[in-house]
Order: C-alpha cells, then structure tokens, then sequence
C-alpha cells in the first residue's frame, strides 16, 4: 500500500498542538487530542443583496445576518442614510444626525456608534436599532479613520486630522466608555485610510495611505509594531474579525482591488478568494470566517454587497 511518505516525499507530523500558520494542503496528526488535521482553506465572496443607497466612504458594524451601515457618499453629497442587513436583504433605518463620509464605526446593528469623518468632524453618534442620538465628540477631528469595540467600549484610531490641501496621517487614539472620549496610546505609525478590527483592549490596526504595509496590535494601553505587514499594501481597507482572527479586504493598491488577507495573530497569508467586485472606501463587519463587504467605489459609487466564508482548520477523524 502507498504511503502518505511516498505520496508527498515528507511523513505526517506528530505534534502536540496545532501549529499557528499551516500551510494550504498541510496535515499532521495532533497527539494530544488523537487527531489527524489537515488546513484547506474553502475561502470565498458570494453576492448579497444591493444597498438601497449606492455609495462609497460608509462605515459598518454588526455581524454577517446582522449589518449595520451608515454615513457615506453619494458623487459630492455626504449621507445620513442608515441601512439594516438580515443576511438576505437591506433595509432603511433612522438617519444620522449629521450627513457625513469617511466615518468609523462600532458596535452591532441595534447598539452602533458613528465617530469622526469628513470633513475632519469630531460628531459621535450612538444607535439604538432605530434612531440615532448625538454623543459626546472626540477630541480630535478627522476623517479616514478605524474603529473597534462595542457601543460603550470603542476604540477610534488613526485618519487625516489636517483636512483639505493640509492632510495630516494622525496617530491619535481614543477610548470612548460610553460617557465620553479620552485619549489613549498613540499609534506608532501615523495613517489615514487604514482597517481596523478587534475591541478596545485587544484592536488590530492595518494598511492605510500611502499604500502601507504595516500593521500594530494594541493591548488596550499601548500599540506594538508586528513585525509583519499585508502582503498588498493598501489604503482605504475594510476589515473584520479580531486581534489574532483578523480579516483586510479591498482598498486601493493603487487602483480598487479585491485581495483579501486573514491574520492569525502573527502573520497575514493572502487568500485565493478575492471580492468579486475590486472596491475601496467599503464597509466591512463580522469575523474572520463570515464576514461581509458593502458599497465602495470602483470608479463609481456601488451598491454591490459581499458576504464571505472562510474555513480554516479541518478535523478529520481517525477510525
């Protein structure tokens, strides 16, 4: 009988746990558990259903069955427009207070914030599945910007805190509790247009303009550096999922593409399953493994929606 050796010119591995990047096609056999695992990444965008409101520069919140977006813009004109995702169709919810693009957001569909966007506004909204209602500000005004955390626990970090003909990459970071936004530890790189994922003691930061690279962890005190970046650097990215599950997809590199990374707390590996539709300035939510990718700009505003799948790890079981 042929072996797996004589197959593939290596033998399976025994390890006592599952190594943190495995390769596409890699198999071991965990000891601990008495298990033969292999990695097959079944990763890909399918189609959801169209944004009523076709824009660009919105913010997301929530999960894949249950989006939250908001903000944004429609040729010059900033949005209010609020939409809800059931995992099947969107539908309008309460306005914003203040029309804006280039926002951040956090929370989930019946409990989402609204902070920052252009231009350089310091606004701060919270949702309660039906209306919005004005927050206390940030302390610092900008547009482009990440978000991460919960309604009463957000992270707001990075953006363009210059304006018009003056851009300024911030590295400014603010907690906000609930009550109100304090600033915490700064970035280490400056960025605006950059993804973000995660909660406000454990957040992920990646991307941004010009086109970086570089990605940073924060531990809800301070940002560290991780030694590696995206594979394709970006700016103006989506994101989803956590510090050590994270999800980058979309941007501008330098024209709107539809690669997708998934982060594993370390290092970022390039999925096969690109968006079907190349965009930048989209809304993202969800995890690493259900995520989903509304509106965005092609060379155009689109109303395209995505909803992503993504498997990691298979067991298999050993008779």
């Amino acid at each position: 009988m042929t072996t797996f050796k004589e197959i593939r010119g290596t033998a399976i591995q025994s390890v006592s746990s599952d190594p943190s990047n495995p390769e596409e096609g890699q198999i071991w056999y965990n000891n601990f558990s008495g298990a033969l695992k292999g990695y097959k990444t079944v990763n890909a965008w399918s189609a959801g259903g169209n944004l009523n409101t076709a824009r660009h520069g919105l913010a997301g919140a929530g999960t894949q069955s249950a989006t939250l977006v908001f903000g944004g813009q429609v040729g010059p004109t900033a949005q209010t427009a609020t939409e809800a995702y059931n995992g099947i169709a969107w539908t309008n919810g309460g306005a914003l207070n203040t029309g804006r693009s280039n926002l951040a957001g956090a929370g989930t569909q019946t409990a989402g914030l609204a902070f920052g966007g252009f231009p350089q506004r310091t606004q701060s909204e919270s949702y309660n599945g039906t209306s919005w209602t004005n927050t206390p500000s940030l302390n610092t005004g900008r547009a482009r910007l990440a978000g991460a955390g919960i309604q009463t626990s957000a992270l707001a970090f990075g953006g363009d805190s210059g304006g018009p003909g003056t851009p300024v990459n911030s590295t400014s970071t603010e907690k906000y509790n609930g009550t109100a936004w304090t600033a915490s530890g700064n970035l280490n790189t400056g960025r605006d247009s950059l993804g973000g994922c995660g909660t406000q003691t454990a957040a992920l930061a990646f991307g941004g303009s010009p086109l970086l690279t570089s990605t940073e962890l924060f531990n809800g005190t301070a940002w560290t550096a991780n030694p590696t970046g995206l594979n394709t650097g970006r700016g103006e990215v989506a994101g989803a999922g956590t510090q050590t599950a994270g999800l980058a997809f979309g941007g501008i590199s330098p024209s709107a593409t539809g690669a997708t990374e998934l982060f594993n707390g370390t290092t970022w590996t390039t999925s096969p399953g690109s968006m079907s539709t190349a965009r930048s300035l989209l809304a993202g939510a969800g995890t690493q493994t259900t995520a989903i990718g509304a509106g965005g700009n092609t060379t155009t505003s689109v109303a395209n929606t995505e909803e992503w799948t993504g498997v990691g790890i298979q067991t298999i079981t050993v008779s």
